[in-house]
């Protein structure tokens, strides 16, 4: 079959897909529609192949973008229920484990609040990106809540003695 002739059957086949209902057309009907448009006979064996072989590719495109458009719903639906899930929150930030978010010291390193083996822990950790998720290092620091309290009471003399030492420097 010449290759003007296939452009011609592909191109009138498409339009006809395009513009039917696909719950009640069928190839037959689709090739008895092309023959009709075009003025020739489709059903013989080699143009009757070619037809089925057009029918069949656009169905498969059609099944691809169904699927990438279902896709994209799903990753849309996600990304708006985490957005919901954040309003429900408050303006309170949680990483990726649900875990609190104090506050960041700087890019890489934040002091959580985590809940691990059913006890309260204050982390003060740095974090690395991977997979486009933060996940901790093993350099930084978690204490339990007796500790925690006992670090803030010692907080004040800290300060103190940072101002003591940088005075010495200037």
């Amino acid at each position: 079959m010449e290759p003007d002739l296939q452009n011609k059957i592909k191109e009138t086949v498409v339009e006809i897909l395009e513009n039917s209902n696909m719950d009640e057309t069928t190839e037959f009907k689709v090739r008895k529609s092309a023959s009709e448009k075009l003025g020739i006979d489709l059903s013989r064996s080699d143009r009757k192949k070619f037809v089925r072989q057009v029918v069949e590719s656009y169905l498969a495109d059609q099944q691809s973008k169904a699927e990438a458009q279902q896709q994209a719903e799903e990753e849309e639906k996600e990304e708006d229920e985490e957005e919901e899930l954040k309003r429900k929150r408050g303006a309170k930030e949680y990483d990726d484990d649900g875990d609190l978010i104090i506050c960041r010291l700087s890019e890489k390193r934040r002091v959580t609040i985590t809940d691990f083996r059913g006890k309260t822990l204050v982390s003060m950790r740095e974090y690395y990106r991977k997979d486009g998720k933060e996940l901790p290092t093993s350099k930084g620091i978690s204490l339990t809540a007796e500790q925690w309290s006992s670090f803030s009471k010692s907080v004040p003399a800290i300060e103190k003695a940072i101002r003591k030492m940088e005075s010495r420097l200037n």
